[in-house]
């Protein structure tokens, strides 16, 4: 009942938000050649040392899952040093500020999280040689966050002019327990039309067009316990996500659209010699599709409730019997990848005036939600190499094109907003 509401609220939005805009939409072209984007590039390659300090110093502010106030402030601290209008922290945490279109084009929302996935006590400390940076979310996303704020210092510099205003955005909850709070709620409460988005997440030249839809539950078998021999003959909790397990493991899905699960934790029991009044586990399904994601749904809850039935089935003169409980742990929409639409043809196309050809796929980002809603959304890579991310090795190295993250945003985004004197609007 509960996602039946959600999906109710995410239609309403949609009808709010979603711009008047179809596949054969034409979209301002990449327009690297334009005098102050072309200087906007300039400082962005010029000035990549800049870029660097940022992600450095912002990774050194903690940022666990529910406690970003900390990196929230100083991001915000640093929107108003590049002199970006009405800057403020809305009442989730989000960090907003306006770069202001000069006409009536379209708003055009860019932003990367605050977020990380490590708790309040790790050493985020940041260790350089040469030009790799290691260190707790180096990569994802403090890369994000250098990015955007790379792209609104170049286009102050360069007194770039565009059409639509620009919300540069740092937003919360990203990561796996926030379940993409942050973007939620500026889509539930949008602080101005939003008719692009373009989430910069992670690093490489990458993008994706399309969702990964998950649903994540926390699964608990309980019942009363009791002594393994002396109370022999009752249910047992553990038993019974055991027979659950092995039917989930039989589950078929398609290999495409990619569909997955995965019990991902198992928890229970007291001693070796107790009837466990608790079995749980954590469940993971995933898919590019919201109607392959919902029929594994159903799937996966027939699997728990034929264990359940199984194991209280087999100790029919037991009064003790099992029961279950299935938690709601996130809930992300899917959408099928659209590497044709607008959006993902205009950063295709940036990518190749820079000199690179991106690959398109789909992922588990903030842009799901625009996604879901039929805005029009893509995740960036934010730019150079990183590995181990979520890992306490995480690493990023910049090599010596590490600047053409920034510079892809840029263009992407100006193409989006409209750059004043290249108003010729034709599909890329």
């Amino acid at each position: 009942m509960r996602s039946c509401l959600r999906l109710a609220s995410f239609a309403l939005v949609a009808a709010l938000s979603a711009p008047a805009l179809d596949a054969q939409t034409p979209i301002p072209p990449v327009r690297a050649d334009h005098p102050a984007i072309k200087a906007a590039l300039e400082t962005i390659k010029a000035d990549n040392a800049w870029t660097i300090e940022q992600q450095v110093s912002i990774c050194e502010i903690p940022a666990p899952p529910f406690k970003e106030e900390r990196r929230a402030a100083e991001m915000k601290r640093r929107f108003e040093s590049l002199g970006l209008s009405n800057v403020r922290i809305d009442s989730i945490g989000n960090v907003i500020g306006e770069y202001r279109g000069e006409g009536d084009g379209p708003t055009v929302m860019v932003n990367a999280h605050l977020d990380t996935v490590f708790p309040e006590d790790t050493d985020v400390a940041v260790t350089r040689a040469g030009t790799l940076l290691k260190g707790p979310g180096i990569g994802d996303d403090c890369r994000g966050l250098a990015t955007i704020l790379a792209v609104a210092r170049a286009f102050k510099l360069a007194k770039v002019q565009t059409n639509g205003t620009i919300l540069f955005i740092a937003n919360v909850g990203e990561e796996g327990p926030g379940n993409l709070r942050g973007v939620r709620y500026l889509f539930r409460k949008p602080p101005t039309r939003i008719d692009y988005v373009v989430a910069v997440d992670g690093t490489g030249l990458g993008i994706v067009t399309g969702a990964v839809g998950s649903n994540r539950y926390k699964v608990s078998f309980k019942g009363p316990g009791g002594h393994s021999y002396g109370a022999f003959g009752m249910p047992s909790p553990i038993h019974a996500m055991g027979r659950a397990i092995a039917k989930m493991a039989d589950m078929r899905v398609p290999t495409s659209p990619k569909t997955t699960f995965n019990v991902g934790i198992v928890e229970g029991g007291t001693s070796v010699n107790t009837i466990s009044p608790l079995g749980a586990m954590d469940v993971d399904l995933r898919s590019e599709s919201a109607e392959e994601l919902a029929r594994l749904d159903a799937t996966f809850r027939k699997a728990v409730a034929d264990g359940l039935k199984e194991e209280n089935d087999r100790w029919p003169e037991s009064k003790a019997k099992v029961t279950v409980d299935i938690e709601d742990r996130g809930v992300r929409p899917a959408s099928l990848r659209k590497d044709e639409a607008p959006i993902a043809r205009v950063a295709y196309n940036a990518g190749v005036t820079l000199g690179f050809k991106a690959e398109m796929g789909a992922g588990s980002t903030d842009a799901n939600i625009p996604m879901s809603l039929g805005v029009p959304a893509i995740t960036l890579d934010g730019g150079g190499q990183g590995r181990g991310a979520h890992s306490m090795t995480e690493s990023y190295d910049d090599g010596d094109r590490g600047y053409l993250g920034p510079q892809w945003v840029a263009l992407v985004v100006s193409a989006l907003a409209g750059v004043r004197g290249s108003e010729a609007r034709v599909v890329p």
